[in-house]
């Protein structure tokens, strides 16, 4: 399935949470916290103001960091993602 962002939205790939601690440690679903590292896996063509286009700043396989509560969670097939304004990208990792 191909999923194309509007605006200056981005679609992030989400990085798997681990399951354990580094003391061993199980974690259970409701206890893992939503990762705040993820790729870029589709952009916007940005956001237009007065009439002009301001271009993206992240590209396609980028890694970012975002903010933790940003975003909508969406699950397309089995596959998990977040759709995220560009503003709420905090850093790109490289």
């Amino acid at each position: 399935m191909n999923v194309k962002p509007l605006g200056d939205r981005v679609v992030l790939k989400q990085a798997e949470v681990e399951e354990t601690t580094q003391s061993g440690i199980i974690l259970t679903g409701n206890s893992k916290e939503k990762p705040q590292y993820s790729e870029v896996v589709a952009v916007g063509p940005g956001k237009v103001e007065d009439g002009k286009t301001i271009p993206m700043n992240v590209q396609v396989g980028q890694k970012v960091i975002y903010s933790q509560y940003a975003g909508t969670d969406v699950t397309l097939g089995e596959e998990k993602y977040t759709i995220v304004r560009q503003d709420d990208i905090l850093a790109v990792v490289e």
